[in-house]
């Protein structure tokens, strides 16, 4: 445990300082308050376009197939993303439809509960209600984080901890969630990168794995 902390301490107090910040601000201002906030940033279109394409790296029909590449790359790699993504989702789901299956999404409560205009991105659908927790803050936390666990260089840690990051950011500059939302979220799919990594990888746990799928056939 000491040396996967040690290794992965940069990531993880970043990942915990930004954590630490929307929790405050979730802590001091309503989620109504902190969208409207937020929601000063859309209409840029360079921004809007970013945004509006990074967000299917959360999406659950691109995750398979990044969990494939990921699979060509590093077989041992590959399944503890991919468990960690299965897990993570069930979780986020089981939430989302079992417990707060009620609770209204930004373009709802602004449409019908507060009238006060907002600014958004031309997105094919604006979704209703399971809004709590974010799935697409999950699942790319779940395979982003624990690519980042195995990541050998600082940087190649801080991409993929930027790329969850923003990819979770997009849902509510797409107002498709609450910053609540996707705070859960990425706690959800962290938490579950980090066991796995911990039970598979720092435990040095199916080596024979640990090559590319295509060097693995030919053994």
């Amino acid at each position: 445990m000491k040396v996967l902390v040690k290794n992965n301490f940069l990531m993880l107090a970043l990942y915990l300082l930004v954590v630490l910040t929307f929790v405050y601000f979730l802590l001091n201002y309503g989620k109504v308050e902190i969208h409207i906030y937020l929601n000063q940033l859309v209409g840029n279109k360079l921004f809007d376009n970013f945004f509006y394409y990074i967000t299917y790296l959360g999406d659950g029909g691109v995750a398979p197939i990044l969990l494939l590449c990921i699979l060509f790359y590093n077989v041992r790699l590959g399944i503890c993303c991919t468990i960690s993504f299965l897990i993570a989702t069930l979780i986020s789901s089981t939430l989302k439809y079992c417990f707060f299956d009620e609770v209204n999404r930004p373009w709802h409560v602004f449409q019908w509960f507060v009238h006060t205009p907002i600014k958004y991105v031309d997105t094919d659908t604006l979704h209703i209600h399971n809004s709590f927790p974010s799935g697409h803050a999950t699942q790319v936390f779940a395979i982003c984080i624990c690519l980042g666990f195995f990541a050998r260089k600082n940087i190649n840690k801080l991409l993929f901890l930027s790329i969850a990051l923003l990819t979770a950011f997009s849902r509510v500059y797409l107002s498709q969630h609450w910053l609540v939302d996707i705070t859960v979220g990425s706690l959800i799919g962290t938490a579950t990168a980090f066991v796995l990594f911990y039970l598979v990888v720092s435990k040095n746990r199916f080596q024979n794995l640990n090559k590319p799928l295509l060097k693995l056939k030919r053994s």
